[in-house]
């Protein structure tokens, strides 16, 4: 046993743990549980906990259905809301075969793929995602209107808010189990908050994010709301997006940085740009997986529905944010398209991937785009170059359906399921009669 393992087993006895919960993620991200006592944890450890992989989502097919869960000892947290009652933790599972190989569909074995590729090449990926959800009112109709609970607006101060005390309870959860958390506040739509998570490598940002979205579900509840991470709720307010900040490390130094160069920025973080835009539709599918998604970037409000990259130009699906001179290691490109229901290990692997693949071929970063690409003309975007995001989910598994680039990132078991997944979606979507539709049509 290593120390990490021993490590966990004595600070489990020591907070008087009795309900050890092993956490995975199926294709689409939705979070998987399973809870063992803290007297099982030691063979867990060692052997796994085995389960029928068939009955999760694009993990296992029938007749390849034995799976095993190995629990990641630096994974380990106290779940603090249960602290009250009978302790409960929680640890990040491995997904192996029985021959103890890890499983291709694993999602999270996607990401620790794609992170090698980048250790091949000499760097590290961090990412520090900007999470945006709504609070709604809960009621027992769930078809009943979405009431948001307040109605301010971006940045607003509201005393006695009820968006401020419930930040603050989440973000006291979060880092109580060491996730931290550099800002928060209410975003544009009435009901909507952002929480900003600290810089971290790529693997460790993504299990966050999970638990994030665990613990704010978790704290609404508590308090009788509902979080919803959808990306368009509401079809007249603004989306919900997780503008996720990148950049690429060669041991301890940004290799996005070049002093003296324009935004400070180096010719590998201009070609890992160039790769995002290039395959920015190739991977859309991965980082906005939902018919809802493309509302949320064809929905305006600042959504980068076009592919194109800027400075100070939050239109942009790509933008090298403001930094200050002193602070090379800083320097970082924010992808704007990414939105909060994406899958996060396999949205990130897209993404490095993408932007690895322009770094080793040299791609060309094209001009930045200075003005609002939305209030220009069809004719003055075509005329820049500047081409359209899929407009539909339909048009993004097109897209990705002929990329070998994600072919290869996600592996052959990910990629089929997500598109067989994924159309499943978009026919299932156009079979529906909308209340758009009979408000419109419901007289003819």
């Amino acid at each position: 046993m290593d120390r990490q393992q021993e490590h966990v087993l004595r600070s489990i006895e020591e907070r008087d743990i009795r309900f050890i919960r092993l956490w995975f993620t199926d294709v689409l991200g939705i979070l998987k549980s399973v809870a063992i006592a803290p007297a099982e944890l030691e063979n867990a450890f060692s052997e796994g906990i085995g389960f029928d992989g068939s009955s999760i989502q694009g993990l296992a097919r029938v007749s390849e259905s034995d799976m095993i869960a190995k629990p990641d000892p630096s994974t380990f947290q106290a779940l603090p809301w249960r602290g009250g009652r009978q302790g409960t933790a929680r640890i990040f599972c491995d997904i192996l075969t029985p021959e103890g190989e890890p499983a291709p569909a694993d999602p999270r074995n996607v990401l620790k793929r794609a992170l090698a590729a980048a250790a091949d090449a000499g760097f590290t990926f961090h990412t520090s995602p900007e999470v945006e959800f709504y609070l709604f009112e809960h009621k027992e109709d769930p078809s009943a209107p979405l009431t948001p609970i307040d109605t301010a607006g971006y940045f607003d101060h509201v005393a006695r808010g009820l968006g401020h005390d419930f930040r603050r309870e989440a973000i006291a959860l979060l880092e109580s189990m060491g996730i931290s958390v550099e800002f928060s506040h209410h975003e544009a739509g009435p009901g909507q908050n952002e929480i900003d998570l600290r810089y971290a490598d790529a693997l460790s940002t993504a299990d966050n994010i999970m638990t994030f979205r665990t613990v704010v579900k978790e704290v609404a509840l508590e308090r009788g709301f509902v979080a919803s991470f959808m990306p368009k709720p509401m079809a007249d307010q603004p989306g919900s997006g997780m503008h996720t900040h990148l950049s690429l490390f060669e041991d301890d130094t940004n290799a996005f940085h070049a002093a003296g160069a324009e935004y400070q920025l180096s010719a590998t973080g201009r070609s890992f740009m160039a790769g995002l835009l290039w395959h920015s539709h190739e991977i859309a599918a991965v980082t906005n997986q939902f018919v809802n998604s493309y509302k949320r970037l064809w929905g305006g409000n600042e959504a980068p529905s076009y592919v194109c990259w800027g400075h100070n130009n939050r239109s942009a699906l790509v933008r090298v944010p403001m930094h200050k001179p002193s602070k090379g290691q800083s320097v970082r490109a924010e992808y704007r398209g990414l939105d909060a229901s994406a899958n996060p290990y396999l949205a990130f692997a897209v993404l490095l991937r993408a932007g690895l693949k322009g770094v080793r071929e040299g791609y060309e970063l094209p001009e930045e785009a200075e003005d609002n690409v939305w209030a220009l003309s069809d004719g003055e975007r075509r005329a820049l170059g500047i081409d359209p995001m899929p407009g539909s989910l339909e048009q993004a598994t097109q897209a990705m359906e002929r990329s070998e680039l994600v072919a290869d990132t996600l592996g052959e078991a990910v990629f089929q399921h997500f598109l067989e997944n994924k159309r499943r979606e978009w026919s299932d979507y156009r079979a529906q009669v909308t209340a758009y539709e009979l408000s419109r049509l419901g007289m003819i």
